[in-house]
């Protein structure tokens, strides 16, 4: 098959409102539609910015969900059992669907509906370090059929820090969620600590849900989500992406599932170079990441 891929930003994205959309996925149109999407109180959002186990979290949710959720059989994959908000592929309603919703999302702030703010619908946002985030969203560009394939991780580097990709910058989005975090009924996590310690990461996860699962349960949950298992259940991951979206040969959408894989691809200017831009733009926000498998948050 042919390489479509795209030559420049602009080949594969649109900017509206502030942020970058991916062409043939959404229109302006539909974006100004989910400010007045019909909230209930029983929905829940998975929130990231991209390469920051939003899969993951959609297993992880569609699980604990599964044992009260008469209609889980319908649902073929965790991708169909916890859509993407702004994503509503055509013949779908989902003001059809059944409560609970799950939705993910990688909007920010701004951009979700008007009526979460106003709801008891719960929203977890879940941040990665910046530097592995960097890396496995390079190597997703170069597995992904219509996005822009730069020259090498330095190229990329730079558009990242900028926000001159899909998604825009990892650090408006990240500050933005954040700062704005009071007027959601909110859950902050890090993809470091789920994987330091996934079954108390579950529990976090189903106390903010307000979910009282028996150890038993959890114990099953824990077990079907790791990474390693995830890899291997063909309903957890997005191997069903067809061959005109996705670049089978070239890689997987789940990669390595660890912390500290940029150091594999960082030079050190490269990363010295990352940390004061870093250093800048998140001075004013007390988060904590961990960079390496063997730190604390730090």
């Amino acid at each position: 098959m042919a390489d479509t891929a795209a030559q420049s930003l602009d080949d594969y994205t649109f900017e509206y409102k502030g942020f970058n959309f991916p062409k043939d996925e959404i229109t302006p149109e539909c974006i100004d539609s989910l400010e007045d999407f019909e909230i209930r109180d029983s929905d829940v959002f998975i929130v990231t910015y991209p390469k920051s186990s939003t899969v993951w979290t959609q297993q992880i949710l569609t699980l604990i969900y599964a044992e009260e959720d008469a209609d889980a059989a319908e649902f073929k994959t965790t991708y169909e059992r916890a859509p993407w908000l702004e994503f509503q592929e055509k013949g779908q309603d989902y003001n059809a669907r059944p409560s609970p919703r799950l939705f993910a999302s990688h909007l920010p702030y701004y951009l979700v509906p008007k009526s979460l703010r106003n709801k008891k619908a719960k929203v977890i946002y879940i941040l990665r370090n910046p530097k592995d985030a960097m890396v496995s969203y390079f190597h997703f560009h170069n597995i992904m059929v219509k996005m822009e394939k730069t020259k090498d991780f330095s190229s990329f580097m730079d558009r990242y820090v900028n926000g001159k990709v899909m998604c825009s910058s990892w650090f408006d989005h990240i500050k933005g969620w954040y700062s704005h975090r009071d007027q959601f009924e909110m859950l902050f996590m890090t993809y470091e600590e789920m994987i330091k310690d996934l079954r108390a990461a579950v529990l976090k996860i189903c106390t903010f849900l307000g979910k009282r699962l028996e150890d038993s349960a959890i114990d099953k949950i824990v077990k079907q989500a790791t990474f390693k298992n995830m890899k291997n259940d063909p309903r957890a991951t997005y191997e069903f992406l067809p061959e005109d979206v996705m670049h089978k040969d070239r890689g997987r959408f789940l990669r390595k599932g660890t912390i500290g894989d940029w150091k594999n691809t960082f030079t050190v200017a490269q990363s010295e170079f990352f940390d004061k831009v870093f250093q800048q733009k998140m001075k004013d926000l007390p988060l904590k990441f961990i960079w390496d498998i063997n730190e604390d948050a730090a």
